[in-house]
């Protein structure tokens, strides 16, 4: 089974790659991650200009390249020729070790290329781009090793009825901790995993009880982003499942042994 849907399976799943350590959603993130023994991938997925899957987070390319403004601006061509380790530091700013080594955005199916094993969990960041991600999952037969998620109902539609696994919504979220919160008939789910914050609004989203409706469902629990052994003992604890980290390696060492 896939591990990210494994109730019994306590996952490392690598946000956006070992990204504490090196450029976001980029190629050598996501081989440090498998370094530090990851178990899966959490990453983000836009639409170029001329209709490719991208592995970026931001709307925008600011934040993370040399280049600026929108990537529904940019055709595939125009960012490959973009750093994407242009701004990573790992001592606030004082130095820029990454910059122009050759760290490019990569396309989805570039990562699902070199990584033929590990499990995805993939955010799908607008709606405008879920036809491209479900065709690269087909083509690539990545179907089963592969979940779709996002905040937005709208960006994982067409993904609810086919082959591909969805993650819940925020809607969805919301439905089912108000069902836990009042104690209501749980919802009867179109997913079959949750990736959860830690809080939402200054409330703890991943408390016992919401875990265990969860569970209930036959869904697991992923919290993001847990970056600290102490926080991921107490929620593995709960009967969380997985914990989306910058920091795999250190993660890792603190998961439990068994279920």
């Amino acid at each position: 089974m896939n591990p990210l849907l494994d109730l019994s399976a306590r996952p490392v799943i690598a946000h956006r790659g070992a990204s504490a350590h090196a450029p976001e959603n980029t190629l050598p993130a996501f081989e440090l991650a498998v370094r530090q023994g990851a178990d899966a991938f959490e990453l983000d997925v836009r639409l170029t200009r001329d209709g490719a899957p991208v592995v970026v987070h931001d709307a925008t390319l600011e934040r993370t390249t040399n280049l600026t403004g929108p990537v529904r601006a940019r055709t595939l061509a125009e960012l490959r020729m973009a750093d994407a380790g242009h701004w990573y530091t790992p001592d606030a700013g004082r130095t820029m070790p990454c910059r122009n080594q050759g760290i490019r955005i990569p396309t989805l199916a570039e990562v699902l290329w070199a990584f033929p094993a590990i499990p995805v969990l993939i955010e799908v960041k607008e709606p405008e781009v879920q036809r491209a991600v479900h065709r690269v999952l087909v083509d690539e037969q990545a179907c089963e090793r592969c979940v779709v998620a996002s905040e937005d109902d709208a960006a994982i539609a067409a993904f609810r009825d086919g082959p591909v696994p969805c993650g819940a919504s925020a809607r969805e979220i919301g439905e089912l901790y108000r069902a836990m919160l009042f104690r209501r008939p749980l919802p009867r789910p179109r997913y079959r995993l949750l990736s959860v914050p830690v809080r939402h609004r200054g409330l703890p989203v991943p408390t016992r009880r919401f875990v265990a409706a969860a569970r209930r469902l036959g869904c697991p629990v992923h919290v993001w982003t847990v970056n600290d052994p102490a926080t991921a003992r107490r929620l593995w604890a709960r009967g969380v499942a997985g914990m989306v980290t910058n920091e795999p390696g250190a993660i890792g060492l603190v998961r439990p042994t068994s279920s």
